[in-house]
């Protein structure tokens, strides 16, 4: 049975969080002269540290509740703080299906906690069977689950993840990063249904934010409670909160470039088909696309000598490239010197 206190840190159970100058006022004020900050410049003021005004508007168009939204500085951030939540260095695991985003491995080993990576099938899917005999392992506190995955861009089966969901008490994180691109509904909508269910996504892709570092979680709202118990009190600048609150407002734009990649995307593929080179196009719901391709690292190194640059994921999956889509001119001249190559 779930039990969120049995999965919380016990120093984290007992912590007193920081409470900041802008914790202990709430309303308007002209004059401010509790935080220590210079009373000159525009940029003097310390942020709000629970980010209201942009929890707002994703309240207003995600329609979900503000209590059920945190704002970190990027989703590596959540990452990180799901492992300090949930996790105790040294006697706690946490599981992921690979091959997947890498920041899960490096925060697991930060936070000293031992993750166990489960391979994806040969349809990049989760092997339930193999996976079961884990889920029952009260060490075993968290599980993340990158959908659509990266690098290999596919959606993981709903009926595979509700399987998950179901069996395991612990927490599990679904990244839905590349969420936008896809022809899917986010599993934010479940969140009444799977009370261990935290959902991930990003300013950073169909946003075009990556330079402002704003990553959002969606939960109940007591896991959220502590997500904020944890996080830095002012985790968020004012000019990111105000980047993510101008992109917000700016929906018809964002709606027609994610409509424009998920088109190039198309087209890239369609082009790629006929490169004798390219062996496989693995299908995608994301804003790349991994292909196999004779040669990859030769490949990858004759883009790199005339500026166009790619992910060589070779090492993860053999002889693969990552594609992330461009502009159609960038397109147009990677496809360009891709058929150089291969002449």
């Amino acid at each position: 049975m779930f039990s969120l206190e049995n999965l919380i840190r016990p120093n984290v159970l007992k912590l007193s969080p920081y409470s900041s100058a802008r914790d202990e006022f709430t309303g308007e004020a002209s004059i401010w002269l509790d935080a220590n900050e210079n009373p000159y410049g525009t940029l003097n003021r310390y942020p709000d540290p629970y980010q209201t005004e942009l929890k707002q508007l994703i309240s207003e168009q995600k329609e979900i509740k503000e209590d059920r939204i945190f704002i970190g500085n990027g989703s590596d951030e959540v990452i990180d703080l799901l492992f300090r939540v949930f996790t105790q260095p040294v006697l706690d695991k946490a599981l992921t299906f690979s091959p997947t985003y890498g920041m899960y491995k490096v925060s697991a080993e930060i936070n000293d906690v031992e993750l166990i990576e489960m391979p994806l099938d040969e349809n990049f899917q989760i092997n339930i069977d193999a996976t079961i005999p884990y889920l029952d392992d009260p060490q075993l506190k968290l599980i993340f689950i990158c959908s659509p995955n990266n690098p290999t861009g596919n959606l993981i089966s709903s009926e595979k993840i509700e399987s998950v969901l179901g069996r395991f008490n612990g927490i599990v994180a679904i990244d839905e990063a590349y969420i936008d691109f896809a022809n899917s509904t986010s599993w934010k909508s479940k969140l009444d249904e799977y009370p261990n269910l935290i959902v991930l996504q990003t300013f950073s892709k169909a946003r075009g934010l990556a330079a402002a570092r704003l990553g959002i979680a969606y939960s109940n709202p007591e896991i959220i409670s502590f997500l904020n118990k944890v996080k830095p009190p002012y985790n968020v600048s004012l000019l990111n909160q105000q980047a993510g609150i101008e992109s917000m407002r700016n929906e018809a734009e964002i709606a027609a470039q994610i409509e424009t990649i998920k088109f190039e995307r198309a087209r890239l593929v369609m082009e790629l088909q006929e490169i004798e080179q390219v062996q496989c196009i693995y299908p995608s719901d994301a804003n790349f696309i991994l292909i196999e391709i004779e040669h990859a690292n030769d490949v990858y190194l004759s883009l790199i000598r005339i500026g166009i640059i790619v992910r060589n994921r070779s090492k993860i999956i053999p002889n693969t490239l990552r594609i992330s889509i461009g502009t159609e001119k960038e397109n147009n001249k990677l496809l360009e010197e891709l058929k150089k190559l291969n002449s």
